[in-house]
C-alpha cells in the first residue's frame, strides 16, 4: 500500500506555507501554496505544531482528531490556526485521499522528567498538563538523523533550528533529551517577532501595575517582540547588512541568546560532538554561525571561515555541508531543513500501520 506513495506535504509555519509533492524519499514538485488543480496523490501529510500530550504518532485525520487540534489553538496561536486553515483547504482540494497529521511536539516525547517538568504546583501539572512539550520536532528529527549520517558515531548532537521561529534540541543517541521551547513556542531563543524566555514576573508587573490586559501582553510577545522590537525589522538578512546601533544590539542579543542556550543544552548531553545549523537563518547566514562559534569556543567549537562563508544556501546544487574548523573538537554542520521528507515518512508510517491493522 505504501510503496511509491505520492504524498502532498502541507507545511504551514509561522511565516510561510510550503507545499511539496514527495515520492520515494525525494521532493518531486514544489508549489507556492496549494495548487489550483489537485495533483495525483495517494495521501496528504500535514505539519501540525502542537499535538498535546496524547497525539504523539502520525495519525490519519478524522473529526475527533481535528477537534483535539482545535482545542490546542491557544497553546500555539501563531501556528495551529494556520495548520488548521491549510488542512481545511487541502481537504477541500483533495477530499478523497487520506490526510495525515504529523506533530512537531512528537520528537520531544522522549524528554526525561528533569527536562520536561516545570517547578510549578502539582495540581497545575496534573490538571492542565503543564509541562515542556518542545517544538520544531520534525526539523530537529531530520537534522539530527542527517548529522548521524554525516558524522558516524556522533552521539551528542545539538540541532539549531533558526528561522522566524527558533529552537534548539539536545539529541543523545537519536533521542531528544532537552529543548528550548516549552509549554508553548514562545520560550527559549530570541526569534523574529517572539521574545523567547523572559522573567514571568515582568508580565505580572505589566498587568498588575501598568494595567496591560493579558491579550495585549500576548500579542506583544508573539507579534511585536524579538528582532522586530530590537531592530525595527524581523528580517535577519536586513539586520546583517546594517551597522546602526539598533541592528548591532539586535545581533548581540540574538547571538547571546543562541550561544548561552547551546551551552545549556550540553549539560543534558554531558558534552558535545556535533553542532548542526538548519532553518532559514541557520542555512543562509554565515555571520550567525561564525558569531555563535566564537561565543562557544570554550566548548571546542570552531568553524572554517572559507567553508562557512561559502554556505549561503542549501538546496539541490548546494548539499549539506561540513564547516568544521581545523582545530575544532566539535563537528559543525549546515543541514537543509527537510520537514517535507520527515512528514512524508510519517505518512508512510501511519498508512502502513493502518494497512496492517
Amino acid at each position: 500500500m505504501t510503496a511509491g506513495l505520492r504524498v502532498l506535504v502541507v507545511n504551514a509555519g509561522s511565516s510561510s506555507l510550503k507545499v511539496d509533492l514527495v515520492q520515494d524519499g525525494r521532493a518531486v514538485t514544489s508549489y507556492d501554496g496549494l495548487p489550483d488543480r489537485p495533483p495525483e496523490v495517494d495521501a496528504v501529510g500535514h505539519r501540525i505544531v502542537h499535538g498535546g500530550p496524547d497525539l504523539v504518532d502520525p495519525v490519519v485525520l478524522d473529526a475527533a482528531v481535528e477537534q483535539q487540534l482545535r482545542d490546542l489553538v491557544e497553546l500555539a496561536p501563531l501556528h495551529q490556526p494556520k495548520s488548521l486553515d491549510g488542512l481545511a483547504a487541502a481537504q477541500e482540494l483533495l477530499p478523497d485521499v487520506p490526510h495525515v497529521a504529523c506533530f512537531d511536539t512528537a520528537f520531544h516525547t522522549t524528554l526525561p522528567a528533569a527536562a520536561s517538568t516545570f517547578a510549578l504546583p502539582q495540581e497545575w501539572r496534573k490538571r492542565w498538563g503543564v509541562r515542556r512539550y518542545g517544538f520544531h520536532g520534525l526539523s530537529h528529527s531530520w537534522a539530527s538523523s542527517r548529522a548521524g549520517q554525516l558524522v558516524p558515531g556522533a552521539r551528542r548532537v545539538i540541532t539549531c533550528h533558526l528561522g522566524a521561529g527558533a529552537s534548539l534540541a539536545a539529541v543523545l543517541d537519536g533521542r531528544s533529551v532537552d529543548t528550548t521551547m516549552g509549554f508553548t513556542p514562545l520560550a527559549g531563543l530570541v526569534m523574529a517577532t517572539r521574545s523567547g524566555s523572559i522573567d514571568p514576573g515582568l508580565l505580572l508587573w505589566l498587568e498588575e501595575h501598568e494595567g496591560l490586559r493579558p491579550a495585549e501582553v500576548a500579542d506583544a510577545l508573539e507579534h511585536a517582540s524579538g528582532l522586530l522590537a530590537l531592530a525595527g525589522t524581523a528580517d535577519m538578512r536586513q539586520i546583517l547588512t546594517r551597522s546602526d546601533e539598533r541592528a548591532r544590539l539586535a545581533l548581540d542579543v540574538y547571538l547571546h541568546s543562541l550561544a548561552t542556550h547551546v551551552a545549556g543544552m550540553t549539560v543534558a548531553l554531558g558534552g558535545l560532538d556535533t553542532l548542526v545549523f538548519t532553518g532559514g537563518v541557520g542555512e543562509r547566514a554565515p555571520a550567525i554561525r561564525s558569531g555563535a562559534a566564537e561565543r562557544l569556543a570554550h566548548l571546542g567549537v570552531a568553524v572554517d571561515p572559507d567553508r562557512n562563508d561559502a554556505v549561503r544556501s542549501i538546496d539541490g546544487d548546494n548539499p549539506d555541508a561540513d564547516i568544521t574548523g581545523a582545530d575544532s573538537r566539535v563537528r559543525t554542520l549546515v543541514v537543509r531543513a527537510r520537514e517535507d521528507l520527515q512528514i512524508a515518512a510519517g505518512v508512510v508510517q501511519a498508512l502502513g500501520h493502518r494497512a496492517r491493522t
